[in-house]
């Protein structure tokens, strides 16, 4: 069987190039997200300036829901410092390190930040922390005293020198550098003697800090031999306090919370992109493998005629399928690696992902790759060959230069029901006004295309006899035989244009859908923000003491008021069942009503103060938590609260579905700093540049317009992800139809021949081919556009208030002008190299 299997495909080789380039292209998508995955499941960032210790203790920095994955906590916890003298005194240890992270920076002579290190919002540790790096040399003495620090290498700076130094938000103050750190791999700092930094980070014990008596981490070195000793020690030390004890790989985790917020981010895109992914593949696959098949009925025909039983014909085209799909698998298994290393590439530059946080690489996604290519391959290689198989041999023979007269009706009445289903599903955004509502979108749009290539032969017969019926006479010879042959081949052309519709639909549903998202959560956050200006310190790690007092002190200023944002996990009831959703969530102060407008429909912000939150109408209304009613939060360092629903609004999508007071929110965020103050003026330029002065005054300040089209950041993030996954599926898809167009127009070489020796001359021919080009390049735009109508226009009424969606208005021209395009080329290339072989010669050869 294998062997004729080789022979078949060596015989076939043209028409299964459309399946190689579907499977390669398939396997490379399959890849990556499989990369992605492991990637965001096992990866580990390198240990940083944790090089140097053995073991470290720190908080878990995990919420782990019942029966789903964890969910990545950003906000740093803390661990008792009392807890650092009994690991120092366990047998093997030779150093028990108590390290804290807090905001510091350097300034220049001109009131510039210097940067010391990558986040300055844990760049001030205490001197102690230098001995938990690797290999660090050092110049120099320790720091001694409250006006002694001691710098990075790199910042440029000499033993000695006199720098200025912002820490913790407090004002900037002189010290004096007494030694140089240089730890290779580390990120740089600002290294202060040890009772100063614990007092300028509020950890000191017995202070009024919510953070008093906590380090950030411990830190242990063991003596030689002793590390697994020392690690097993430690944990039966810190047994049932949730603390987490991490050695080798693992140690990175401990460096940076947010690293496991990324590789959060990598599982959960993984998992969005799965399933467009796999979906698109498998379609594409089994109509690569149609076209091919369908091209070789003759030969499987003849093979019944000649004794071969069903089972067998099955297993021919199902083998020859499969050597073709292992061939192209190598190739595309290799290219799914290399984008995989792309794509974190893309998400590095745009900030969703750190640096420093690797892909990890290993045979697994290739593995799982080629079981799921072989596994669809092998399905649709003999659903594709079921009906001549099952057939009596002389009808076979008889229907393998024709295709069957009626669709079949099976087929034609799920297509229907799916297209049904895909109307039924675009109702979601109605109902939902959230991002996962508008994903709805998409696979609404995604299943309609699947259930016209379902229903479509029917559909493309229907339309073909009712334009033949009306044909008139004089009707050109190339217009009537194209339009013959579209009746007539309804099968064959509706292979072709499923894919082209799905194309549409797919670019049209996907892309629109980002971008009325987008669109509405700009108009939220345009209205919902009264604020002209807001004040930062992205180069502080936070906003300095007295810059609210001083910003309300500034003539033309009528509002300001401290904002922040964190992290939290909801827990609450979904039918009848626990759920939970991690979500971005604002920190505002009751006057926050004067800068910000969250639309409240319900409750006062007024009474945002101590346990208390305010919720959006749409999480108000799915979670039960209307007004005064209690919600279950876990904070972004992993303190579960409950708070009381004081106020509910309507514009969630601008500012997320929880607002938490400051008081809830104190001493559970990493820095403890407020981020930026808003500014409401009187809106004359006396304001504005009374706030650009204030800035350039206090070193590290920096003022921006709240204006969308002032800032120009309004691009998120997933946004440029989105059109990054867009522009790659949309490219497979397009090379696989192109493929399968080639491979189709290919095969009608005998056809063509026909043609020739009854008189059609060849312009007549490439009249006849181009005319059918036009009709499956209007079929598709026309279907695709029906196909996306109603999820699109029910997405905008939703989102926008009015029927129709928001996004650019020339990507409809440009997915028309791509769409004529390619079935022109597709098919008139072909054309003309069949037009090159003589006809007596064409019809001679198999």
């Amino acid at each position: 069987m294998l062997h004729l299997a080789l022979r078949m495909a060596a015989h076939r080789i043209t028409a299964l190039l459309a399946v190689a380039c579907a499977v390669l292209g398939g396997a490379a998508l399959i890849t990556t997200t499989g990369v992605l995955a492991e990637s965001g499941l096992r990866s580990q960032p390198p240990p940083g300036r944790l090089g140097g210790a053995d073991v470290v203790v720190a908080a878990e920095q995990e919420f782990h829901p019942s029966g789903d994955l964890p969910l990545a906590l950003p906000e740093r916890a803390t661990v008792p410092a009392a807890l650092v003298d009994r690991l120092a005194g366990l047998p093997g240890v030779t150093a028990a390190v108590g390290d804290i992270g807090f905001p510091a920076a350097l300034v220049d002579g001109r009131g510039r930040p210097v940067p010391v290190a990558r986040d300055p919002g844990t760049a001030g540790h205490g001197w102690s922390s230098t001995r938990l790096l690797a290999g660090a040399r050092i110049e120099g003495r320790a720091p001694s005293g409250a006006k002694t620090v001691a710098v990075d290498a790199a910042a440029g700076l000499a033993v000695g020198d006199r720098v200025r130094v912002v820490a913790n938000g407090r004002p900037a103050a002189a010290y004096r550098v007494s030694a140089l750190v240089d730890a290779p791999g580390a990120e740089g700092g600002v290294y202060f003697a040890d009772r100063t930094a614990a007092a300028l980070a509020g950890r000191e014990a017995g202070g009024g800090g919510p953070r008093a008596g906590t380090v950030d981490l411990i830190g242990l070195r063991a003596a030689d031999g002793a590390g697994a000793r020392v690690a097993a020690a430690v944990r039966a030390e810190v047994a049932g306090t949730g603390l987490k004890v991490t050695t080798g790989a693992d140690r990175g985790d401990a460096v940076a919370p947010g690293v496991g917020s990324a590789r959060s981010l990598l599982v959960l895109l993984a998992g969005s992109l799965g399933g467009i992914v796999l979906l698109i593949t498998g379609f594409v696959v089994a109509g690569a493998l149609g076209v091919t098949i369908a091209g070789q009925r003759r030969d499987l025909a003849l093979m019944r005629a000649v004794g071969a039983t069903p089972k067998q014909i099955r297993r021919l085209a199902a083998a020859q399928s499969t050597v073709v799909a292992v061939i192209a698998l190598v190739p595309g298994v290799a290219a799914g690696y290399l984008l995989a290393e792309r794509f974190r590439d893309l998400l590095a530059d745009r900030g969703v992902l750190p640096e420093e946080l690797p892909l990890f690489v290993s045979p697994l996604p290739a593995l799982a790759t080629l079981l799921l290519v072989v596994a669809a391959v092998r399905l649709s290689a003999r659903c594709a060959a079921w009906r001549t198989s099952r057939m009596p041999a002389t009808e076979a023979v008889a229907e393998s230069h024709s295709e069957p007269r009626a669709p079949s009706r099976g087929r034609t009445t799920a297509g229907g029901l799916l297209i049904l289903g895909a109307c039924a599903l675009s109702v979601v955004p109605l109902l939902s006004r959230t991002v996962l509502g508008a994903s709805v979108t998409s696979i609404a749009g995604i299943l309609a295309a699947i259930g016209l290539a379902m229903s479509g032969p029917a559909l493309v017969r229907s339309a073909g006899e009712a334009v033949v019926r009306r044909l008139r006479p004089g009707t050109a010879a190339p217009t009537w035989l194209a339009l013959s042959n579209v009746r007539a081949y309804a099968l064959r052309l509706s292979g072709v244009v499923g894919p082209l519709a799905m194309g549409v639909v797919f670019v049209l549903t996907y892309v629109l859908a980002q971008s009325t998202v987008q669109a509405a959560t700009a108009e939220d956050t345009r209205t919902g923000t009264l604020a002209q200006y807001e004040l930062t310190a992205p180069s502080l790690g936070g906003l300095p003491e007295g810059t609210l007092s001083a910003v309300r002190d500034l003539p033309g200023v009528r509002a300001a008021e401290l904002a922040g944002t964190t992290t939290v996990v909801w827990e609450y009831q979904e039918l009848g069942e626990p759920a939970v959703e991690s979500a971005s969530a604002m920190i505002l102060a009751p006057g926050a009503r004067d800068v910000v407008d969250l639309g409240v429909t319900d409750g006062d912000l007024d009474r945002l103060t101590g346990a208390t939150v305010a919720v959006s109408g749409e999480a108000a209304r799915t979670r039960g938590a209307g007004l005064g009613e209690r919600v279950r939060l876990v904070l972004g360092d992993g303190a579960r609260v409950d708070a009381r629903v004081v106020a509910v609004y309507e514009r969630g999508l601008g500012f997320g579905p929880v607002v938490l007071s400051r008081e809830l929110a104190a001493g559970h965020t990493t820095t403890g700093l407020d981020r930026r103050v808003l500014v409401r003026t009187d809106g004359t330029r006396e304001a504005g540049r009374a706030l650009a002065a204030l800035a350039a005054d206090r070193p590290g300040l920096a003022v921006a317009s709240t204006a969308p089209e002032a800032t120009g950041a309004d691009t998120p993030p997933e946004v440029w992800i989105n059109l990054a996954v867009v522009v790659v599926l949309l490219g497979y898809l397009l090379l696989s139809i192109a493929n399968k167009l080639v491979a189709a127009t290919a095969q009608r070489r005998t056809e063509i021949a026909a043609l020739r020796l009854v008189g059609t001359t060849p312009r007549q021919i490439r009249a006849m081919m181009r005319c059918e080009a036009a009709v499956i390049a209007a079929a598709a735009l026309v279907s695709g556009l029906l196909l996306s109508a109603l999820p699109l226009a029910l997405l905008g009424q939703g989102f926008l208030g009015r029927p129709w969606p928001a996004g650019p208005a020339w990507l409809l021209p440009a997915v028309a002008a791509t769409v004529v395009l390619t079935s022109y080329l597709t098919i008139e290339l072909p054309t003309r190299h069949a037009l090159r072989t003589p006809p007596a010669e064409a019809l001679r050869t198999p």
